[in-house]
């Protein structure tokens, strides 16, 4: 591995509690093909994790209820490359670029703005002059 895998800030995937399974993966062989585990599984127990601060870990939870599995565990798989090393990789950065977005504060609430008056009044002035236009285009007028 290269190392931790930073969620944000100084919070990082800690190795100790990663737990790796590796099979072989689907897709066109060759030579090589029916000896090497090269498709990766991470999984990652978060409901009971020390590693990350509480706060983070009921937001993760709360917002990865649908995707755990086994009460709390995130399941990531890599399979697009043909090393495993580099499916380790892979998986490692997806599983921590989807507890960074997981934990993230909520995004601030929108507050709503008035329109100004300048601009409604001209909005309103213009759809009178497009009606006159439109209504001097009818023939009853033309004697």
């Amino acid at each position: 591995m290269s190392g931790p895998y930073l969620i944000r800030g100084s919070v990082s995937l800690p190795e100790a509690e990663l737990m790796w399974r590796f099979s072989r993966s689907s897709g066109p062989g060759g030579q090589h093909v029916n000896t090497s585990d090269s498709q990766v599984e991470l999984r990652f127990d978060l409901a009971n994790t020390e590693a990350l601060p509480g706060v983070w870990k009921a937001r993760a939870l709360e917002r990865l209820a649908g995707r755990l599995v086994d009460g709390g565990v995130v399941v990531v798989r890599a399979s697009e490359h043909r090393s495993q090393w580099r499916n380790r990789e892979t998986a490692a950065v997806r599983l921590a670029a989807l507890l960074a977005e997981a934990s993230a504060p909520p995004p601030k609430p929108r507050r709503p703005t008035r329109i100004p008056r300048g601009i409604n009044e001209r909005r309103l002035r213009e759809k009178k002059q497009r009606s006159e236009t439109k209504r001097g285009r009818s023939g009853r007028d033309w004697g």
